[in-house]
């Protein structure tokens, strides 16, 4: 090939950017729209590409959506997209139990009067958020979309970094974003650690249609393999979190439709009346990881990449989207003031923000998951005692609710 042409195909391949950001999930994307908002030109690298991320099949998969991030889905225009498909959490109730015992009569009631504010967090079906998104995304004029590439390599300079895609593209940004997942690749070849641990438990997910109405209410069921979620979600459906063992959950995976059911019905109990599978079964091995910084040279890390939990409590995406508004407002922030936004400065002040406060979260859920997955008897007392006190007491039940819903602490303004 003559030298001139392939040099004119390598500079096609190239192209600069403000930020580019490495993965193309919910935090990615999310993190790309709120950049993108602020007048930054961005650069999403996603593997999975657009196809499969606008798929709108049910598949069972929904997210736990606390207020502030409601607040969030509306600062980004996207809420008005979402909210016919949305379910409010109007309760929250908490139980601690085994499998063939009648839960515990002391338990944690948080109801819809312990906020101000309206619902403390809606449920939204993957499939809606996905594909919202994903719209909005390849409609935004800032946001360039590289759909099914992969990232090689990347280098950092002292103004920029390069990151090299497995096509042979190159992307040239002040800052990159690791958004790319637990143990992110992007974040290690940067020189992040990371610290966690296997807990020997997996997640089965999936969607049931039920007899009777939830009227907005969310069940939390300690038992001692594992907890067990009942999420509502619209039209007498809702979403089921059920933490098991790894054994186990092999076993229970394995088994077809009906049998599945049999196991899971005395764990879920009959009191939303008849249940039956709707969409797709997941299961997902469960783990725990923190970074052990937030940033790099030119590098900031967010989400499931900054700090994989457990989903006890549901709180993995709420913290990755208070990732995303803090990062993007400092971003913001330090550009009207003239400052290079991709700085160790600049970043530094991200990590002070948001690390302590993530990593506080995650060692809590991990303690909360360590606590209840046990038929310790000494344990199980002192969980029941707890629960009860705790119910008595409406000043301590609303600093919960409040923690649940995301509106405690210093929150960036798109939580505001």
């Amino acid at each position: 090939m003559d030298k001139s042409v392939k040099d004119t195909i390598l500079n096609i391949m190239k192209s600069t950017t403000d930020i580019a950001i490495i993965g193309g999930g919910l935090t990615g994307s999310l993190m790309a729209m709120a950049a993108a908002n602020n007048g930054f030109s961005v650069s999403i690298i996603d593997a999975t590409g657009a196809k499969k991320r606008k798929d709108p099949d049910f598949d069972g998969r929904s997210y736990a959506m606390a207020m502030s991030s409601g607040r969030m889905l509306k600062a980004l225009g996207l809420w008005g997209d979402l909210e016919t498909g949305a379910q409010p959490i109007h309760d929250i109730k908490v139980t601690d139990g085994a499998v063939g015992e009648q839960p515990s009569p002391f338990f944690l009631h948080f109801d819809k009067y312990g906020l101000d504010e309206g619902p403390m967090g809606h449920m939204i079906e993957d499939r809606h958020l996905r594909s919202t998104i994903q719209r909005r995304l390849l409609d935004t004029k800032n946001i360039t979309y590289l759909g099914g590439r992969r990232v090689d390599n990347q280098t950092t300079q002292t103004t920029t970094s390069m990151v090299t895609l497995d096509d042979g593209g190159q992307v040239h940004a002040r800052l990159v974003i690791c958004a790319d997942g637990r143990n992110s690749p992007s974040a290690k070849r940067a020189g992040v650690t990371y610290t966690g641990w296997n807990y020997s438990q997996s997640a089965l997910v999936c969607a049931l249609e039920h007899e009777y109405s939830h009227n907005g209410f969310a069940y939390q069921h300690f038992m001692p393999p594992g907890p067990l979620a009942i999420l509502p979600l619209k039209d007498n459906r809702c979403s089921i979190v059920w933490t098991e063992t790894a054994e186990n959950a092999r076993s229970i995976m394995a088994m077809n439709k009906g049998a599945y059911l049999d196991v899971l019905r005395p764990r879920f109990g009959d009191f939303l009346g008849e249940i039956k599978l709707v969409g797709e079964r997941f299961f997902y091995p469960l783990d725990m990881s923190i970074a052990n910084s937030f940033i790099a040279e030119r590098i900031a890390v967010i989400g499931d990449a900054a700090h994989g939990m457990h989903p006890i409590a549901g709180q993995g995406l709420n913290a990755g989207m208070r990732d995303i508004a803090a990062l993007a407002q400092l971003c913001q922030e330090a550009k009207d003031r003239g400052e290079d936004f991709g700085s160790q400065a600049v970043l530094a002040r991200y990590q002070e923000w948001r690390r302590f406060d993530a990593t506080a979260l995650t060692l809590t859920v991990d303690a909360l998951n360590r606590l209840f997955s046990n038929d310790n008897s000494i344990l199980r007392n002192l969980r029941t005692i707890g629960m009860g006190v705790v119910n008595l007491l409406p000043s301590i039940k609303r600093t919960f609710i409040r923690e649940a819903a995301g509106v405690r602490g210093n929150l960036p303004d798109l939580m505001r």
